[in-house]
């Protein structure tokens, strides 16, 4: 709170080594934007180890689990701190890595090929900060904080923030680096609240913010249209699927796109302001998504799922004040940041396309919100007869318990906080009401969409393919996994067989041994009958004597 009214920051350089002359220099930022989110991530992470506690009580390696939870942690604190794209890479490659233990934790097929389609996409964002790293050298320093406003038209910093947007779109999962998120949802519960809402896919959007004054107009506009489209696309995924946590983690893609769409529209505060709003319900969610999980005998599908408010009334409480914060729905926190955001996207001169994916995508949201909510909390229970739901897990409900109370009044005290000179927006009625209108028509379509029977006996095969497609994000798992893998097999297997095996066997080894021997077995002839040979030649070498 001082930094901030102050604007005051801190920029400390410790001296690790020096060698002739040359200094090896940690150096660490502290702004009110780094102390805000350390105290964030810092605040979660302790809900959370609290609460994997008792949720992984069974484990016998609770205790590598914890630690690697804090090295994830402490990876995070060295990215916030690091104004140093060295030490960015550092805390970078840590979460990287971490995040790759962290997935495969539960030992099966599934999960490795999880943690490996994790670990490479977001290796593709650490070869471009290491190319952004190669860049900076042309300017004698990596505190990159001290060159973004200056050099901002000069052609290698073009270059590095177009690395820089490159590695925050594949860890903050964005397209077409998406499909890495829900499958990351192999980790287990505790991990996937830690990394949904404060530390692995939001570093991509942090260090967004933290380089915003260097975009170019192209770049922002490239931007915006990446991160519209992917926030439309998770929203609508997130309708079709049966997953509960991964219904959870496409909202997280959701919410993603709209803070780097605001981002790139210029209001790099509002994003910040979103990330920490998000933070704490989203934390909230999957925490509320364990607790349920670990009641159904780990059974993830909502379809089993319903009327869980009868057995486990505080956790249903929790999901759905987390659930409507996320929706937008005034003076909840989720509310503050989300109405603000829509409403500085209506005051800018924008074409129709972002104005109506803003909307559809906060109608998509709420509509997917509902239809959880549907599924999960209302109506009879769907799981086996012999249930024994109950409540009685103290540790996890307590974990929940000390966020619920900032999911409910931190976005108001934040905006007091982060914006001490108020905003005025000015807005036409029916722009002003149009979020809560959008609000209320994805309440009505996701209650709608829940009550139609999805068995696939009644469907016909068209709606079954498009659900198909928009379940699995536009098929962009596929692309990823198969595309890199199938269609380059089959490609090799036909080189194999046409070059390898066909021409160049044709044109290559076998031609020139099938030619030696040819030649070989002529001169054997030759060789093997020299007695001939000599007379023939002999009577030849007379009749050419005669001759001449």
């Amino acid at each position: 709170m001082m930094l901030i009214i102050l604007e005051l920051f801190y920029f400390l350089e410790l001296e690790i080594l020096m060698i002739n002359s040359s200094m090896i220099v940690m150096t660490i930022l502290i702004d009110w934007m780094s102390l805000l989110f350390m105290s964030f991530v810092l605040f979660i992470s302790s809900m959370v180890i609290f609460y994997s506690k008792e949720y992984l009580s069974g484990d016998l390696t609770i205790n590598r689990f914890i630690m690697l939870v804090v090295m994830f942690v402490f990876s995070m604190m060295l990215l916030i701190i690091s104004p140093n794209l060295i030490s960015i890479l550092l805390g970078w490659d840590g979460l990287g890595l971490v995040s790759y233990c962290l997935v495969i934790y539960y030992q099966n097929i599934k999960s490795y090929n999880a943690g490996m389609l994790t670990a490479l996409t977001n290796r593709i964002g650490d070869v471009a900060l290491l190319m952004a790293i190669a860049w900076m050298m042309n300017y004698g320093s990596w505190n990159y904080i001290f060159y973004l406003e200056e050099l901002k038209n000069e052609k290698f910093m073009v270059i590095i923030s177009f690395l820089v947007i490159l590695a925050a779109l594949t860890k903050s999962a964005q397209i077409p680096f998406s499909s890495w998120l829900p499958a990351a949802m192999a980790a287990p519960t505790p991990v996937s609240s830690l990394v949904h809402s404060s530390t692995l896919v939001t570093a991509g959007v942090y260090l967004l913010i933290r380089f915003n004054y260097s975009f170019s107009n192209s770049m922002m506009f490239l931007l915006l249209f990446i991160s519209s489209l992917t926030m439309f696309m998770s929203g609508l995924g997130a309708n079709f699927e049966f997953d509960l946590k991964k219904i959870i983690a496409l909202s997280t893609l959701s919410q993603l796109g709209l803070m780097m769409s605001i981002l790139a529209l210029g209001g790099y505060k509002l994003a910040f302001f979103h990330l920490l709003t998000h933070a704490l319900f989203k934390a909230l969610l999957f925490m509320c998504a364990g607790n349920v999980i670990h009641n159904m005998m780990n059974c993830q599908d909502i379809r089993f799922m319903g009327g869980l408010i009868m057995n486990m009334p505080l956790t249903c409480m929790f999901l759905n004040i987390s659930n409507l914060s996320l929706c937008g729905l005034p003076f909840l926190s989720g509310f503050y940041s989300k109405d603000l955001i829509v409403e500085v996207m209506s005051m800018n001169y924008l074409n129709i396309y972002i104005y109506l994916i803003f909307y559809i995508s906060i109608g998509l949201t709420v509509c997917y919100s509902f239809r959880l909510v549907y599924y999960t909390c209302v109506g009879g229970s769907n799981f086996i007869s012999l249930n024994n739901f109950s409540e009685k897990n103290m540790l996890m409900l307590k974990g929940m318990s000390g966020l619920i109370f900032l999911v409910v009044i931190m976005g108001s005290c934040l905006s007091w906080l982060i914006f001490p000179s108020p905003y005025l927006v000015i807005l036409p009625f029916y722009m002003k009401i149009m979020t809560l209108l959008m609000i209320f028509l994805g309440m009505w379509i996701g209650y709608e969409f829940s009550k139609f029977s999805l068995s696939y006996k009644n469907l016909s095969m068209k709606y079954k393919n498009l659900s198909w497609f928009f379940s699995s994000m536009w098929n962009m798992p596929y692309i990823s996994t198969f595309g890199i893998n199938y269609f380059n097999i089959v490609l090799g297997s036909v080189y194999y067989k046409n070059l390898d095996q066909g021409w160049s066997e044709f044109f290559g080894a076998s031609q020139i041994s099938e030619n030696l021997v040819y030649n070989s077995k002529k001169l054997q002839i030759i060789l093997n009958n020299n007695i001939k040979m000599f007379f023939i030649l002999f009577i030849m070498w007379m009749i050419f004597l005669l001759l001449f």
